[in-house]
């Protein structure tokens, strides 16, 4: 049975072992209720899940499925992923591994 795979909005399918994610905005304001400025805010590490590829087979032969299905919101490693723009709007293709955890 073929692995079962995901398309986004974008008409674009990740690879084997890669989701695609649409990173969330960093907030910008902290919780004593100081505003901060674009400029210091860091990259935020949080997003929605757009599109997930097919299971990865790991060098030993093993499958790896997705930890996250379409709509899930994730937190990934700070410098995990690869950035893509398309149409003037930042997005994250990251492999399986990269996913830290899963909201909810």
């Amino acid at each position: 049975m073929p692995a079962k795979k995901s398309r986004s909005k974008l008409n674009l399918t990740p690879a084997p072992g890669y989701l695609l994610i649409e990173p969330l905005e960093a907030e910008t304001k902290t919780t004593s209720g100081i505003y901060l400025p674009d400029t210091a805010g860091e990259k935020p590490q949080k997003g929605k899940v757009l599109a997930v590829g097919g299971d990865e087979i790991t060098d030993s032969g093993a499958k790896r499925s997705a930890p996250a299905k379409v709509g899930d919101v994730v937190v990934y490693k700070k410098w995990g992923g690869n950035e893509v723009k398309i149409e003037n709007k930042e997005y994250l293709f990251s492999k399986f591994e990269d996913v830290l955890a899963v909201e909810g």
